[in-house]
Protein backbone atom coordinates (compact mmCIF):
# COMPACT_ATOMS: atom_id res chain seq x y z
CA UNK A 1 0.00 0.00 0.00
CA UNK A 2 1.67 3.27 -1.08
CA UNK A 3 1.27 5.62 1.86
CA UNK A 4 4.71 7.12 2.09
CA UNK A 5 6.85 8.89 2.40
CA UNK A 6 6.53 9.27 6.16
CA UNK A 7 9.45 11.14 7.64
CA UNK A 8 10.39 12.90 10.87
CA UNK A 9 11.92 15.59 8.63
CA UNK A 10 8.57 16.25 6.89
CA UNK A 11 6.17 18.82 8.36
CA UNK A 12 3.64 17.54 10.86
CA UNK A 13 3.62 14.69 13.36
CA UNK A 14 4.16 11.20 11.96
CA UNK A 15 0.65 10.03 12.86
CA UNK A 16 -0.83 12.97 10.92
CA UNK A 17 1.35 12.10 7.92
CA UNK A 18 -0.07 8.56 8.04
CA UNK A 19 -3.64 9.91 8.30
CA UNK A 20 -3.05 12.27 5.36
CA UNK A 21 -1.54 9.51 3.22
CA UNK A 22 -4.34 7.01 3.85
CA UNK A 23 -7.02 9.69 3.45
CA UNK A 24 -5.47 10.72 0.12
CA UNK A 25 -5.44 7.13 -1.13
CA UNK A 26 -9.07 6.56 -0.09
CA UNK A 27 -10.31 9.91 -1.48
CA UNK A 28 -8.68 9.15 -4.83
CA UNK A 29 -10.27 5.70 -5.00
CA UNK A 30 -6.94 3.87 -4.95
CA UNK A 31 -8.09 2.22 -1.70
CA UNK A 32 -11.67 0.99 -2.16
CA UNK A 33 -14.27 0.13 0.49
CA UNK A 34 -13.52 -3.19 2.14
CA UNK A 35 -9.82 -3.04 1.24
CA UNK A 36 -7.76 -4.44 4.15
CA UNK A 37 -5.07 -2.31 5.75
CA UNK A 38 -1.90 -3.64 7.35
CA UNK A 39 -1.97 -4.45 11.05
CA UNK A 40 -0.60 -1.85 13.47
CA UNK A 41 2.58 -3.87 13.85
CA UNK A 42 3.08 -4.51 10.11
CA UNK A 43 2.59 -0.85 9.16
CA UNK A 44 4.80 0.36 12.01
CA UNK A 45 7.53 -1.97 10.81
CA UNK A 46 7.07 -0.96 7.16
CA UNK A 47 7.18 2.78 7.93
CA UNK A 48 9.78 2.42 10.70
CA UNK A 49 7.62 4.25 13.22
CA UNK A 50 6.34 3.24 16.65
CA UNK A 51 3.32 1.02 17.14
CA UNK A 52 1.73 3.87 19.13
CA UNK A 53 2.06 6.21 16.13
CA UNK A 54 0.17 3.82 13.84
CA UNK A 55 -2.44 3.10 16.54
CA UNK A 56 -3.10 6.82 16.97
CA UNK A 57 -3.44 7.33 13.20
CA UNK A 58 -5.84 4.38 12.84
CA UNK A 59 -7.93 5.55 15.80
CA UNK A 60 -8.29 9.01 14.25
CA UNK A 61 -9.21 7.52 10.85
CA UNK A 62 -11.80 5.35 12.57
CA UNK A 63 -13.27 8.39 14.35
CA UNK A 64 -13.52 10.11 10.94
CA UNK A 65 -15.30 7.00 9.53
CA UNK A 66 -12.64 6.42 6.90
CA UNK A 67 -11.76 2.97 8.26
CA UNK A 68 -13.26 0.37 10.59
CA UNK A 69 -11.78 -2.42 12.68
CA UNK A 70 -13.12 -5.89 13.32
CA UNK A 71 -11.73 -7.78 16.29
CA UNK A 72 -9.72 -10.74 15.05
CA UNK A 73 -10.19 -9.83 11.37
CA UNK A 74 -8.27 -6.59 10.88
CA UNK A 75 -8.72 -3.03 9.70
CA UNK A 76 -10.56 -2.11 6.50
CA UNK A 77 -11.62 0.89 4.43
CA UNK A 78 -15.16 1.83 5.46
CA UNK A 79 -18.07 1.60 3.02
CA UNK A 80 -18.45 5.38 3.10
CA UNK A 81 -14.73 5.90 3.63
CA UNK A 82 -14.32 7.61 0.26
CA UNK A 83 -16.94 10.23 1.11
CA UNK A 84 -15.45 10.77 4.57
CA UNK A 85 -11.95 11.01 3.09
CA UNK A 86 -13.06 13.47 0.40
CA UNK A 87 -14.72 15.61 3.06
CA UNK A 88 -11.49 15.58 5.07
CA UNK A 89 -9.53 16.55 1.94
CA UNK A 90 -12.08 19.29 1.24
CA UNK A 91 -11.62 20.68 4.76
CA UNK A 92 -7.84 20.71 4.30
CA UNK A 93 -8.16 22.44 0.92
CA UNK A 94 -10.60 25.00 2.34
CA UNK A 95 -8.16 25.80 5.14
CA UNK A 96 -5.30 26.16 2.64
CA UNK A 97 -7.39 28.52 0.47
CA UNK A 98 -8.39 30.51 3.56
CA UNK A 99 -4.73 30.82 4.53
CA UNK A 100 -3.70 31.81 0.98
CA UNK A 101 -6.42 34.48 0.86
CA UNK A 102 -5.28 35.89 4.20
CA UNK A 103 -1.65 35.97 3.02
CA UNK A 104 -2.65 37.70 -0.22
CA UNK A 105 -4.70 40.32 1.58
CA UNK A 106 -1.92 40.91 4.11
CA UNK A 107 0.40 41.43 1.14
CA UNK A 108 -1.90 44.05 -0.32
CA UNK A 109 -3.47 41.97 -3.09
CA UNK A 110 -7.07 42.63 -4.07
CA UNK A 111 -9.54 39.73 -4.01
CA UNK A 112 -9.65 39.62 -7.82
CA UNK A 113 -5.85 39.27 -7.92
CA UNK A 114 -6.02 36.41 -5.43
CA UNK A 115 -8.74 34.74 -7.51
CA UNK A 116 -6.61 35.13 -10.63
CA UNK A 117 -3.68 33.45 -8.88
CA UNK A 118 -5.94 30.57 -7.88
CA UNK A 119 -7.27 30.21 -11.43
CA UNK A 120 -3.72 30.20 -12.81
CA UNK A 121 -2.70 27.58 -10.28
CA UNK A 122 -5.65 25.38 -11.19
CA UNK A 123 -4.78 25.66 -14.88
CA UNK A 124 -1.15 24.85 -14.15
CA UNK A 125 0.08 28.24 -15.37
CA UNK A 126 2.24 29.03 -12.39
CA UNK A 127 4.05 32.29 -12.88
CA UNK A 128 2.87 32.84 -16.46
CA UNK A 129 1.21 36.07 -17.51
CA UNK A 130 -2.48 35.66 -18.56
Amino acid sequence: MPIGPISPAAPGPLYQQIIAAITREVASGRLAPGHPLPSFRALAEELQVSLITVKRAYEELEREHVIYRRQGLGTFIAENGGAAAREAQRALAREAVRHAAALGREGGLADDEILQLLREELRGKRGEKP
